[in-house]
C-alpha cells in the first residue's frame, strides 16, 4: 500500500471510527449519571446500560484495531473471526465468518473484516452475511433488503473515486479497495434483488 496517502484518507477514517464509537460512549456516560437516582429499578436499568454500551464500545474498539491498524507479524487479542462476531452481536446482521476464511493469512482476513464492514453498512434493515474463501482470496455474500453498496461505494471499491471526493460513506469502501490493490485483487460488485456479492478479481483484465 502506497505509504503517502492523500491526507483526506486518514482525517476521513479517523472522523468514521469516532462516529461509530460516540453512540456506545454517550450512552456510557447517560448510564453512570442516572446511577444517582433513588429508585432500585432505575439503577439496576443504568446499570444494564452501561454494560451493555461497554461491551458494544470494546467490541468495536477491538474489532477497528484490527481491520485498520493491523500490518504484519503476531496478532494481539481475539481472533478475527470472534472480533467479527463481537461486531454484529445485538444487531439485526447475521455474520458466518468461513473455516475457508479462518484458515487465511491475517492480511487476508484484514481484508475479510473490512469486506465486512462494507456488507453490514449496505443492509441498513438487517440481513446475513457469510465470507467464503476462493482462489483469489475472501469474497463476501450477502442477504437482505436493499440493492447493496450504493453506486458511489461500488466505485470506491474499485479506487475509481477521486480523493477528493471521497466522504464518510464511501471511505470504508475505498480503504478496502486499498487493501485489494496492495493484495493483487481488485474487488467487484454483482447485486440482484435482495442479495449482493463483493468478490476479488484479477488487478488485469475485467472481473
Amino acid at each position: 500500500m502506497n505509504p503517502f496517502l492523500d491526507l483526506r484518507v486518514f482525517e476521513l477514517l479517523s472522523a468514521r471510527l469516532c462516529h461509530d464509537l460516540v453512540g456506545p460512549i454517550a450512552a456510557i456516560n447517560n448510564g453512570v449519571e442516572l446511577l444517582t437516582d433513588e429508585d432500585p429499578e432505575f439503577v439496576r436499568d443504568a446499570i444494564s446500560l452501561v454494560g451493555d454500551s461497554a461491551r458494544k464500545a470494546a467490541n468495536r474498539l477491538q474489532f477497528y484495531r484490527f481491520a485498520y491498524g493491523f500490518s504484519q507479524g503476531a496478532m494481539a487479542g481475539p481472533a478475527p473471526h470472534a472480533l467479527a462476531s463481537g461486531l454484529f452481536d445485538g444487531t439485526a446482521i447475521l455474520c458466518d465468518y468461513g473455516e475457508g476464511v479462518r484458515a487465511l493469512g491475517l492480511e487476508w482476513q484484514k481484508l475479510a473484516c473490512n469486506l465486512l464492514m462494507v456488507g453490514g453498512e449496505s443492509l441498513p434493515r438487517g440481513g446475513s452475511l457469510m465470507l467464503s474463501a476462493g482462489a483469489l482470496g475472501p469474497a463476501l455474500d450477502a442477504v437482505g433488503e436493499g440493492a447493496g453498496p450504493s453506486a458511489a461505494a461500488r466505485a470506491a471499491l474499485v479506487l475509481e473515486v477521486p480523493v477528493a471526493e471521497l466522504t464518510a460513506r464511501t471511505i470504508s469502501a475505498y480503504f478496502t479497495g486499498l487493501l485489494g490493490q496492495a493484495l493483487g485483487c481488485r474487488l467487484v460488485t454483482t447485486s440482484e434483488p435482495g442479495s449482493f456479492r463483493i468478490s476479488p478479481a484479477p488487478l488485469t483484465g475485467v472481473g
